[in-house]
């Protein structure tokens, strides 16, 4: 049932819901071929629902289809790690030190809240933890009180979390995890303080040592990324 209006999904919503978890968990991996015909079998419906799914999951960015319907999973690529770090590094800190600036009681409540359970990503998070960071963003995105930067914000989190798994890859040191720990900290303190000019730089500090920041950098070398290409 869909939440929201009582209603069931069609079979395109729902396929396009699944599909959408299996890239976003790394199920369908980034480059790989998506055999349509296995793939509606698998999920219990036809071929023409998935196609549906499968185009608007390409207006999502995470899904080609050429002109002959083949479909792949989007590559992660070295300029797309850039450009969503680029732009973070922009908007996030904006984000952070408008949440500081207008946050009301309720916004401040649902923001620590939402840090309360939240832990450093280690090595194949799975779909609730990395939910549990876009939680805690999500709150300080809407405390902004900026309809066009929250929605941009959100619409960069699926991509942006396929590039955290990739550099989750390669684990995590005790001193990257506490130091995650520390700009959660930071963060919900220096908003609860209205202190923006420290919100915000507490929040570019923590894209510059994020994940996508490391995922950036180890794209930029051709060995480091070899799933292109891949049949599921």
């Amino acid at each position: 049932m869909d939440e929201q209006n009582g209603t069931r999904p069609t079979k395109a919503e729902a396929a396009y819901g699944l599909v959408r978890a299996r890239i976003l968990s790394g199920e369908l991996v980034a480059g790989a071929v998506i055999q349509q015909g296995p793939l509606a079998r698998d999920l219990g419906i036809s071929t023409t629902p998935l196609r549906e799914a499968l185009r608007r999951l390409m207006s999502d960015g995470l899904v080609e289809l050429d002109a002959h319907r083949d479909a792949r999973v989007t590559p992660l690529t070295a300029e797309e790690a850039r450009d969503l770090l680029e732009i973070r590094r922009s908007l996030d800190p904006l984000a952070a030190g408008l949440a500081a600036e207008r946050r009301t009681r309720e916004e401040l409540e649902l923001i620590r809240q939402s840090a309360s359970g939240l832990r450093p990503l280690r090595t194949d998070p799975g779909t609730a933890e990395l939910e549990t960071h876009r939680r805690f963003h999500a709150a300080i995105y809407t405390a902004s009180h900026n309809q066009l930067l929250i929605q941009t914000l959100d619409g960069l989190w699926d991509k942006a979390d396929r590039y955290r798994r990739l550099a989750l890859e390669s684990g995590r040191s005790e001193e990257d995890l506490e130091r995650t720990r520390a700009d959660h900290l930071a963060l919900v303190d220096a908003i609860a303080a209205r202190d923006s000019e420290t919100a915000a730089a507490v929040m570019l500090a923590h894209v510059d040592a994020s994940l996508g920041a490391r995922a950036a950098s180890r794209l930029t070398t051709p060995s480091a990324y070899e799933a292109e290409g891949t049949h599921v």
